[in-house]
């Protein structure tokens, strides 16, 4: 029969305590403990920091195959399946969709502040690019992020002084299709209140698809997502700057419209005009123009996309269509 001394010895290793507790907690030799009773050693941090990567790939393969022998749940079906597969700059890097993430410890996930672009691509041209960009950066500005990247989306947060590192850029090109319904229309209601408070939950509790802001005289800022625009006898109406975003797609359909010959009027627009306009659409960045069916219950003019809507969705496209930078494309030998 074969024996050896009792350990551990000076000789066993670095890594023989965690084996021989091991051993013991498999034979029943001493009661597991939920937690360490001992923090772990400081002087073994940089090992483990080496070893974590490998012991998480080796634990995320256990786990997808012990999954196989459960019942999982159905992977996320996405609304576009092409971005299952996605490369995303994170930093200074290309990783894939699952490994596109930052540290719990930046100081936008700490904090909660972001400077972000939503930018447009029609016919392998970024759409208003510079724009884009030069609002982004003046953002960055206003916020006084430091280190930040030249004309390229960033992420920061907190206060400039705890964001010690600079900032971390992310770029994220997805195959999206525009959010809400371009031909069929949508519905609005209107926020009780002119605090930024859960509008969306106001927006499904009402089965509409955005809700209407108001300022703080309760005239109409625009929506939670996007600007509003209107047609009242022939003139277009918008909201003024005072109290809505001046966004680039904004300014874009502003030029639009005088281009077209119609009467542009920016100023402050009560509810009820909007309630009984000809026609009502808002704008986004990826949603272009969409015509509103419904505002609070009232049908807007005869319920169906009317002909200045209907017309400027066409000059929009066209502009979209023929305009942007070209996105490069690397030509292999």
């Amino acid at each position: 029969m074969l024996s050896w001394e009792a350990g551990p010895k000076p000789i066993d290793g670095l890594w023989a305590p965690w084996w021989y507790t091991n051993v013991h907690k498999s034979t029943c030799f001493k009661e597991q403990r939920k937690y360490p009773s001992e923090p772990f050693p400081f002087s073994l941090y940089d090992l483990l920091e080496q070893s974590l990567p490998l012991y998480n790939m080796l634990r995320r393969h256990v786990k997808r195959k012990s999954s196989l022998l459960s019942s999982p749940l159905p992977p996320p079906i996405l609304p576009v399946p092409a971005n299952g597969k996605l490369l995303v700059w994170v930093g200074d890097e290309i990783v894939t969709r699952e490994m596109a993430k930052v540290s719990v410890l930046d100081s936008a996930v700490q904090g909660g502040d972001s400077v972000w672009e939503d930018l447009q691509v029609h016919n392998k041209k970024i759409f208003k690019l510079e724009e884009h960009l030069d609002r982004m950066l003046d953002s960055a500005k206003a916020l006084a992020f430091e280190n930040v990247p030249t004309r390229a989306e960033v992420t920061a947060g907190m206060s400039p002084k705890l964001n010690l590192y600079g900032c971390t850029l992310i770029v994220l090109a997805e195959w999206n299709p525009p959010i809400l319904d371009n031909e069929h229309c949508i519905v609005l209601v209107t926020s009780p209140t002119t605090l930024l408070n859960p509008l969306y939950v106001q927006a499904n509790n009402a089965e509409a698809d955005d809700v209407i802001v108001l300022d703080r005289d309760g005239y109409v800022s625009g929506t939670n997502t996007a600007n509003i625009f209107m047609v009242e006898r022939g003139r277009v109406l918008t909201p003024s700057v005072d109290y809505c975003l001046p966004s680039i797609t904004r300014a874009t359909v502003i030029n639009l419209v005088m281009k077209e010959g119609f009467i542009l009027e920016e100023r402050r627009i009560a509810l009820s005009v909007v309630r009984h306009a000809d026609e009502v659409w808002t704008i986004g960045p990826t949603g272009e123009l969409i015509p509103v069916i419904k505002v609070d219950g009232y049908t807007i003019g005869n319920g169906k996309v009317g002909p200045v809507t209907r017309k400027l969705q066409a000059a929009y496209e066209e502009l979209t269509g023929g305009q942007g930078v070209p996105i490069p494309i690397p030509i292999y030998p």
